[in-house]
């Protein structure tokens, strides 16, 4: 059964997180180089320093019989990430991660949310009502990565 919540307090879903990121970025359908997806996130985020990012944020967590499938992030009016399993993308479960996420930022009184979109994460950002502020490459270990800057106002 799928089911939308929030982050482990505990943080014992946070090395999930990790992995279901790192595994999105490379074994999910991509316009990057494999050059580019090392240099995006060349292995899992765990440890301290990864607990702590999330523990900073708003974490939507979707689970199927309680695995972790999905995970978008809020921190403050921005969406800093946004994953979901490889096998598990074009079911919707972008839309209800966005729900839950969007629902939130209304409580903590946000009227604009935006981020940085990945070429693969821009159609579902652009499904959910957001437009291209701009595109841009950033400098990445070595590698220079293709994003825009989104957002989407009012909510």
């Amino acid at each position: 059964m799928i089911t939308v919540g929030t982050r482990a307090e505990d943080g014992s879903e946070d090395q999930a997180i990790g992995q279901l990121m790192y595994d999105a970025i490379h074994k999910g359908r991509s316009l990057y180089t494999p050059a580019e997806r090392d240099a995006w996130l060349a292995r899992p985020n765990t440890g301290q320093e990864w607990s702590k990012r999330l523990a900073a944020q708003f974490v939507a967590v979707l689970r199927d019989d309680g695995n972790v499938i999905g995970a978008m992030t809020l921190k403050a009016d921005y969406i800093d990430l946004t994953y979901v399993a490889p096998d598990r993308q074009g079911r919707g479960h972008f839309r209800t991660l966005f729900d839950a996420v969007a629902e939130e930022a209304g409580r903590q009184g946000h009227r604009r949310l935006w981020t940085h979109a990945s070429l693969m994460a821009q159609p579902a950002f652009l499904a959910m009502g957001f437009h291209v502020i701009r595109h841009e490459r950033i400098a990445q270990k070595g590698q220079m990565l293709a994003r825009a800057e989104m957002e989407k106002s009012p909510l």
